[in-house]
């Protein structure tokens, strides 16, 4: 929960807390760093836990007379009854689980995106990308303002494409006949590069296009100047 200056207190809903919100980028940033922290953290475990047996059971001189070490093919003595088996098994499970139901909530976000605040209609063919803008302007330059909500529906004219802009996390399939959507809101301005990531044909490695984002002011002053029959 969050306590304002005033000293009253009002409630994080818990979701919130838990699900990471915002762009596409940030989502899966999150993502990441969940997975790099649980992995680094089992890796840590693991290793010392293996160092510290091939200490315990080291061979050598100053060896204790009544070490009794493990015998291949027995069951070892002392270790509880399988308690610490089970306490492993256990606790794996429960990160398991816990790890893949966060993911699930987190992706759920992903693939229903918050309402749109602008929609732009794509169509891949060999080799390039048209972008057509609700006023009708076609470009093959896509143009978006900052911290808005994209949704883009794309389709394809030819054969099957993946349109996809690497450092926005957004991707999805191209297909002929059909129309796909995928949403994404970039928080910094600059030229992202959008790419076909499906191979289509000779010039695949040339099928690219230019994403710009614009200041908001910068991007209504741009649109508002733009027509069906401008390019």
């Amino acid at each position: 929960m969050a306590i304002h200056a005033a000293g009253s207190v009002v409630p994080i809903p818990l979701q919130a807390e838990l699900v990471p919100r915002g762009t596409r980028t940030v989502v899966f940033e999150r993502i990441f760093e969940v997975f790099l922290a649980l992995g680094t953290l089992v890796g840590v475990v693991v290793v010392a836990y293996m160092v510290y047996n091939a200490y315990k059971y080291r061979d050598g001189a100053d060896r204790e007379d009544d070490f009794d070490p493990p015998v291949l093919g027995e069951l070892p003595t002392g270790g509880g009854g399988g308690r610490k088996l089970f306490t492993s098994f256990a606790l794996s499970t429960v990160i398991v689980v816990s790890l893949i139901s966060w993911t699930y909530l987190t992706l759920l976000y992903v693939e229903d995106p918050p309402e749109p605040e602008m929609e732009v209609e794509v169509e891949g063919y060999q080799f390039g990308w048209d972008f057509t803008y609700p006023n009708g302007h076609e470009s093959d330059v896509l143009r978006v303002p900052r911290d808005e909500v994209i949704q883009l529906r794309v389709t394809s004219s030819d054969v099957f494409h993946n349109f996809g802009v690497a450092e926005l996390r957004v991707k999805t399939d191209a297909v002929p006949g059909q129309t796909t959507t995928t949403w994404f809101e970039a928080d910094e301005t600059g030229n992202y590069t959008a790419q076909c990531y499906e191979l289509c044909g000779s010039g695949h490695s040339y099928m690219t296009a230019t994403v710009v984002v614009m200041e908001p002011d910068e991007y209504r002053e741009w649109y508002a100047n733009t027509t069906a029959d401008s390019s």
